[in-house]
């Protein structure tokens, strides 16, 4: 398993959340552009991300790591909410080869509208996640189709990608 180090964080206050119409929280594209990780390619996807038995869990941070840069990324990005209600969430998800401890692809991604405040981590990324990796790992799109789709805007990922 590799060793993880308390990554740098942008300055304080000098990224700025983007939102969609229906108030959907997109990070900066200055900030988190995404990065992905060199370890998962579209040769390697049966040993890496589509593989049975958990890819993700394996090369997941500890959360003695990504507890402190939530903290300090909620600072760039002005972030005064419940961290309890904020996921720090991989831009380019790590179920689609995104880097695992790479400042460029983490977030904190503050609570969906409608999400009640005090109910914790909810996010309606994480279903486009799941749909883009099914459709990676069946070859219905290439990795570097998937990624990029998701780190331009999440919400609309799938319909670029014509999988809606």
């Amino acid at each position: 398993m590799k060793t993880y180090t308390v990554q740098q964080q942008p300055a304080a206050g000098s990224c700025h959340y983007r939102y969609t119409k229906a108030k959907e929280p997109l990070p900066d594209l200055k900030c988190t552009p995404g990065a992905i990780s060199p370890a998962v390619t579209q040769a390697n996807l049966a040993r890496t991300i589509c593989r049975k038995g958990g890819y993700t869990k394996g090369i997941r941070p500890p959360v003695s790591v990504t507890g402190q840069e939530k903290r300090l990324n909620a600072v760039s990005y002005g972030y005064t909410g419940s961290l309890r209600d904020a996921e720090f969430d991989h831009d380019i998800s790590l179920q689609l080869g995104g880097d695992p401890n790479d400042a460029r692809n983490l977030w904190v991604e503050p609570m969906d509208p409608g999400h009640k405040p005090g109910g914790g981590v909810n996010n309606e990324k994480d279903p486009v996640e799941t749909k883009l990796h099914t459709a990676v790992c069946s070859h219905k799109v290439t990795l570097a189709a998937a990624q990029h789709a998701i780190a331009s805007d999440w919400t609309t990922a799938l319909h670029t990608l014509g999988l809606d």
